[in-house]
């Protein structure tokens, strides 16, 4: 065998080993890089709940989702929390569609305005999608079960409760968080209910807050500027009694004004613990 045979022969040898070495060396990396390793494996999840309040950052509906989300990590559910930055009836319906639309397995929401969620519901519920309403019902629609109070009865609550408190005699604002939402309009009906024959209770006004603070703030300010007699404040929405209460303490003495109001919150709470140790 001539020279230049045994120096191809050994290149030929030399070639092979190394890329024999390249394809176990990438093999290698490919094996542990791109593949997961059995601590990396991504969580299952036995079903994929979505949760839709009436606006993302309203205090109230942190509170549900954080609920909501321990109970879902109990259960081994993937829980999403989506819905309209601001409350919005057509964000909201529009998000409650784009969930069913893309298979989830059960949708929580509200039941706002009965004329539009209830066919929405009842369109999700026919696609095999269970829906349960939470805080506000739509009881004539499929919805599977509705999770919150008696609106009504509430409102009816505290009207029960301003009359014990004011011995009968008041001049009430309201503030509600919407003249269109049944849970807004049914706790009004209540607390007019609860208040209509009582001669000494009078009810001056009735403004709307947008479930928002600032605004709840600003018709408070606006009636007080407008109604000098008024004496009582009714919120209904869960900010509302905030904005009334930073109004009073703002423009007026605390204990010339009575507040009742809905949910507790940690800054309702807070006044409500102050106004004890004014009493």
């Amino acid at each position: 065998m001539s020279k230049l045979s045994i120096t191809a022969y050994t290149f030929g040898i030399l070639f092979f080993l190394v890329s024999v070495s390249f394809a176990i060396f990438y093999g290698y990396q490919v094996v542990t890089h791109h593949l997961p390793i059995e601590e990396k494996k991504a969580a299952t999840y036995h079903y994929h709940f979505v949760l839709v309040p009436e606006e993302l950052d309203n205090e109230y509906w942190r509170l549900v989702e954080k609920g909501a989300k321990a109970a879902a990590k109990e259960y081994g559910v993937m829980l999403e929390y989506v819905g309209p930055k601001q409350a919005n009836i057509e964000d909201h319906l529009k998000t409650i569609e784009m969930s069913a639309a893309s298979k989830v397995d059960g949708i929580m929401t509200q039941g706002l305005s009965d004329e539009q969620f209830t066919p929405l519901i009842n369109r999700v519920v026919e696609k095999g999608i269970p829906v349960i309403t939470v805080d506000t019902d739509a009881s004539n629609s499929k919805r599977m079960a509705y999770i919150g109070t008696d609106n009504y009865y509430s409102g009816y609550l505290a009207g029960k409760a301003l009359i014990a408190d004011t011995k009968g005699q008041a001049n009430v604002a309201i503030i509600t968080g919407s003249f269109y939402k049944n849970h807004q309009i049914k706790r009004v009906q209540g607390f007019q209910d609860a208040v209509k024959t009582e001669k000494g209770i009078h009810i001056i006004d009735i403004q709307e807050s947008e479930i928002s603070r600032v605004q709840a703030a600003e018709k408070a300010f606006q009636i007080v500027q407008e109604h000098p007699e008024v004496n009582a404040f009714y919120g209904t929405s869960a900010l509302d009694a905030i904005g009334i209460a930073q109004v009073v303490e703002k423009y007026k003495k605390q204990n010339q004004f009575y507040i009742i109001g809905f949910d507790t919150l940690p800054e309702t709470l807070k006044y409500l613990i102050k106004q004890q140790r004014m009493c």
